[in-house]
C-alpha cells in the first residue's frame, strides 16, 4: 500500500456534504448499477474524520474524536506500508499564533503532533505551486501559493533522545542551507515560513524525543515556535551581504516603512550603517526635507531608471524598482531591468533581500508592500530565466554581426 494524502484539518471543508451535491446526481444516472456503492440516499458521514461538533455532542467532543482518529490513520498506515517506500501527505493550510512572542502555527501543530505520535519521520520537504493565483481566496490577499510536501518514513523504534541545546545545535546547522535551497527554488515569500517547517520538523522527528531543560518532553508546539525563531536568524544574518545603502534602508523599513520620521533620526541612522542621507538622496532612493525625511515606495521611484548607468546602485534599489516594474508593467519590463542589474549587482542577495522585506512586511501587518514583495518573490525564478534568455539571445545577434562584419 502505497499514501499520498493531502488530510483534513478539523471542520475547516465538510467533505461528506460537499460530496451530497455531486452523489445526488451519481445516485441518480449510476444507482442502478452500483446499488451497493450508491444505495444511501445522501453519502454516509459517520466515520467521516472531521470535527463536526454537531454529530458528535460538542465542539471539545468532535476535536477530540479529530485528534484521535488522526494519530489512528497514521499508526495504520505506518503499520501497512511497505517500509521500502515513504509516503507523501500535502499540506496548505496557514494558521499561526503569537505567544509569549513567539509564533507557532497551529494548524502545523496538530498534523505534526499525530504523525509524530504515530510514529513517523520526516525525511524530505517540497513546496509545490497547486494554489491557483486566481481563485477567489487569492484576491488581494496573502493567501499560500503553494501546498508543502511532507515525505515520511518510519521511525526507527530505537531512535536516540536528544536535548533541547543538542536540537538548537542541528537546527542551526541544517536550517540555513535547507532556507537557501527553498529560496533558490522560488518558494513564495508569503509559503517560506510554511516550507521551513518541515527541514526543521525533519530535525524534531528523527529523535525519540526531545528532553526539555526540566525534564519534560518537548512539544511540538515548542519546537514549531523555535523553527520560526531559527528561520528570522537566518534572513537577519543575510543581512551581512547588503551594501550601506541597503542596510540603511532596510533598518529604516523596519521601523516606519514608507512613512515620515525625524530627520534627525535619519541621521544617527546613517551614521550607524557608514552611509549618509546626502547620499541617500542622490542615489534616488530617500528624501529629507524641513526636518522631515522618509523612504522613497516604489510608486515615487523615478521612471526611466537605468541600472547599467546609475553611479550609485544599491540591492536596495534594485529589488525597489524590479519590483515597481513588475507591478505596473509586467514580467517582460521587470525581466529586462533584472538583466541589467545582474552586471552591477548580485542578484542572489537581491533575492535575498526580497525574503527578508516580506518577512518584516507580514510581521508588521503591511499587507500592501507585502504583496508587491511577495509577487517579487513568486515571480523570481521565471524573471532569471526570462533574463537569461534575453542574454542568450543578445549573444547570438552579437555574434551573427561580427560574421557578417567578417565576411
Amino acid at each position: 500500500m502505497l499514501v499520498s494524502t493531502d488530510p483534513p484539518y478539523y471542520d475547516n471543508v465538510g467533505y461528506g456534504d460537499l460530496s451530497d451535491y455531486f452523489y445526488t446526481w451519481l445516485r441518480r444516472s449510476l444507482g442502478s448499477l452500483l446499488p451497493s456503492v450508491l444505495g444511501t440516499v445522501l453519502t454516509p458521514k459517520a466515520d467521516e474524520l472531521v470535527a463536526d461538533p454537531f454529530r458528535r455532542d460538542g465542539s471539545k467532543a468532535a476535536d477530540e474524536y479529530f485528534e484521535q482518529g488522526f494519530v489512528e490513520v497514521f499508526e495504520r498506515i505506518r503499520r501497512d506500508s511497505p517500509p521500502d517506500y515513504p509516503i507523501t501527505i500535502f499540506y496548505a493550510f496557514k494558521q499561526s499564533e503569537i505567544e509569549a512572542g513567539d509564533v507557532a502555527s497551529t494548524g502545523w501543530e496538530v498534523l505534526l503532533e499525530g504523525m509524530i505520535r504515530s510514529g513517523w519521520e520526516i525525511t524530505a520537504t517540497w513546496p509545490m505551486r497547486t494554489e491557483l493565483g486566481n481563485r477567489m481566496r487569492s484576491f488581494e490577499s496573502n493567501a499560500l501559493a503553494s501546498s508543502i510536501v511532507l515525505a515520511c518514513r518510519p521511525r526507527d523504534d530505537a531512535a536516540p533522545a536528544t536535548t533541547r541545546r543538542a536540537f538548537l545545535g542541528t537546527l542551526k546547522d541544517e536550517l540555513p542551507s535547507a532556507l537557501r535551497d527553498l529560496q533558490q527554488g522560488s518558494v513564495a515569500p508569503v509559503d517560506l515560513a510554511q516550507a521551513a517547517i518541515g527541514p526543521g520538523m525533519a530535525v524534531y522527528s528523527r529523535y525519540g524525543k526531545v528532553v526539555e531543560a526540566d525534564g519534560s518532553d518537548m512539544t511540538v508546539r515548542t519546537a514549531l515556535a523555535l523553527i520560526n525563531h531559527g528561520l528570522d536568524e537566518v534572513l537577519s544574518e543575510q543581512e551581512g551581504d547588503f551594501d550601506a545603502d541597503t542596510l540603511f534602508c532596510l533598518k529604516w523599513f523596519r521601523q516606519f516603512e514608507w512613512n515620515e520620521n525625524t530627520a534627525g533620526q535619519a541621521d544617527v541612522l546613517a551614521r550607524a550603517t557608514n552611509t549618509s542621507t546626502g547620499g541617500l538622496e542622490r542615489a534616488g532612493v530617500f528624501r529629507a526635507v524641513a526636518g522631515k525625511a522618509r523612504l522613497l515606495a516604489p510608486v515615487d521611484l523615478k521612471p526611466g531608471w537605468d541600472p547599467l548607468t546609475d553611479d550609485r546602485i544599491s540591492v536596495w534599489e534594485v529589488v525597489l524598482h524590479v519590483a515597481k516594474a513588475l507591478d505596473e508593467h509586467g514580467a517582460d519590463a521587470a525581466a529586462a531591468l533584472l538583466t541589467a542589474a545582474g552586471q552591477r549587482v548580485d542578484l542572489d542577495t537581491a533575492k535575498e533581500l526580497t525574503y527578508l522585506l516580506y518577512s518584516v512586511c507580514e510581521r508588521n501587518g503591511w499587507a500592501r508592500s507585502g504583496l508587491l514583495f511577495n509577487g517579487l518573490g513568486t515571480s523570481w525564478l521565471d524573471l532569471e530565466l526570462a533574463s537569461r534568455n534575453a542574454g542568450a539571445v543578445q549573444t547570438t545577434l552579437d555574434f551573427d554581426g561580427e560574421t557578417d562584419g567578417d565576411e
